[in-house]
């Protein structure tokens, strides 16, 4: 049983792992897609703040534009109201003016002139007392004879105390809900009041703005749909601009990575070039020193082995030549491999594995060298003391076929920037079919190579009187200082 739980959870856990290697497969972006979403995301976010202050903005201004059309048309509506109630006193007035307040006779006139002064579909004029009683409801005649007082709209509003709170201050405007005539329907209504203040009388007359409710509820839906399709064609252009991001994205992309592989094969053919020209030089050095050196060697012990199996007393003297020989073929071995990697760069540094290739190099070629260093205060890492051993390498190489040079001048040191390796030469120049650019030859290339993987700079001045090149390498390559006895201060370097 122990065994079945230890094998079940083991095979949890191997689910879980793989699982979340699924989901971290899933969330991982490849650098073409993290480009992508480094120039959608700002420009849908842009996008999106544009929308939306576009669309407030919008509905800002044409809200403003519609409340002023509504204040306009309401505003129309009670200046309507004006002229009725004008010219409803104009009917009435004579009457008024000679009646006494108690005047039953004029009251029944006036409110007989009231009732039959309707307009429109749903106008007419209403009449209360101050008590609250109906006097005049043409429309709506259950309305007379009974008293009002306290009514209120579906709002709560208050209705008839109102329409006489302002008869009773002179006259002015009130708005509620009200039921039309017509339709018995509820609708906004706006009532403008006056008081006949000897008669206790408040007069007035109402329109339904509904319709001004519709003007503005219909403006307000326009907007709204205008907003709408200003946002579809911000969107549209959002999607047109994503889909131009991405083909163009892809383009480029297509287009780099050509590019990279052309590159790529370039520098693979390069690399295959320096192998095929160091293993030339390999062989040629092989050839030409070394087994000459052997077949001089075998060419020794061999009459030595004669001449002592003829008792010839000579044959000591062809055994050491011989050896003289294969002692030369030893060097020349240790030569070789020395050039394919020294030694002396790994045990003292780079200071005596410069010395010792331009010692070597003045022997060989009989070319003078100044060689100049300092103790550095920093110590070099692995690559940097490699790289500037192969520039040196290279530059020596290349002074040594092309130059025609005399005497060469080498210079490397550590400063406050990094270190800097200075060859220069009094040969006859690149010339100008061989430009300075670094890169433009193979050995160049190299160099130029070299350097930039130490993210270092390479600088080549040539002229008739000779050339020089300068390595740069950063201090980020460059070491702590350690502490160093008297006996290897040198191998600093």
């Amino acid at each position: 049983m122990k065994s079945i739980n230890r094998r079940y959870d083991s095979q949890r856990i191997h689910f879980n792992e793989s699982t979340m290697r699924r989901l971290f497969s899933l969330f991982s972006l490849s650098y073409g897609q993290k480009l992508f979403l480094l120039a959608t995301v700002p420009l849908i976010l842009a996008v999106a703040a544009i929308a939306v202050l576009v669309a407030n903005q919008s509905r800002q201004l044409a809200e403003r534009e519609i409340k002023a059309l509504e204040i306009q048309l309401i505003e129309a509506k009670k200046a309507e109201l004006k002229n009725y109630i004008s010219i409803a006193r104009t009917a009435f007035v004579n009457i008024y003016g000679r009646a006494a307040p108690d005047d039953e006779e004029a009251k029944l006139v006036v409110t007989q002139i009231l009732s039959s002064m309707i307009y429109g579909q749903d106008g007419y004029f209403f009449v209360f007392d101050y008590e609250g009683n109906n006097l005049v409801s043409p429309r709506q005649t259950y309305l007379i004879g009974k008293n009002w007082t306290g009514l209120t709209d579906l709002n709560d509003t208050p209705i008839t105390d109102d329409l006489i709170r302002i008869a009773r201050e002179g006259g002015g405007y009130h708005t509620y809900d009200w039921p039309k005539p017509s339709s018995l329907e509820t609708a906004r209504i706006v009532t403008y009041v006056v008081g006949l203040q000897d008669w206790r009388w408040a007069i007035g007359t109402g329109v339904f703005i509904d319709d001004v409710l519709e003007t503005v509820a219909s403006s307000r839906a326009e907007v709204e749909a205008r907003v709408q399709r200003t946002s579809v064609y911000i969107l549209a252009i959002t999607v047109a601009a994503l889909v131009l991001v991405f083909m163009s994205g892809m383009v480029i992309t297509i287009r780099e990575r050509r590019l990279a592989d052309a590159k790529l094969k370039e520098l693979t053919q390069r690399v295959f070039d320096a192998q095929e020209e160091e293993r030339g030089r390999v062989a040629r050095e092989l050839h030409d020193g070394i087994s000459q050196l052997l077949v001089g060697v075998r060419y020794a012990l061999d009459s030595a082995r004669r001449r002592l199996l003829a008792g010839d007393q000579r044959g000591s003297d062809m055994l050491d030549k011989g050896i003289e020989h294969l002692s030369g073929a030893i060097q020349e071995v240790r030569r070789i491999s020395r050039d394919l990697r020294p030694g002396v760069l790994d045990d003292l540094g780079l200071g005596p594995a410069l010395k010792a290739l331009t010692d070597d190099f003045a022997t060989r070629t009989g070319i003078e060298v100044d060689f100049h260093t300092v103790v550095f205060r920093n110590r070099l890492d692995q690559d940097a003391k490699i790289a500037l051993y192969r520039i040196a390498q290279e530059a020596l190489t290349n002074i040594e076929r092309h130059a025609g040079a005399t005497k060469v001048t080498i210079d490397v040191r550590g400063h406050k920037k990094g270190a800097t390796l200075r060859i220069a030469d009094d040969g006859k120049g690149l010339g100008p079919d061989k430009p300075t650019q670094p890169g433009s030859g193979l050995g160049l290339r190299n160099m130029q190579e070299r350097v930039e993987q130490l993210e270092g700079t390479l600088r080549i001045f040539s002229s008739r009187s000779g050339t020089v090149i300068v390595a740069d390498v950063p201090l980020s390559h460059m070491l702590q200082p350690e502490e160093l006895s008297s006996d290897n201060r040198k191998a600093s370097a």
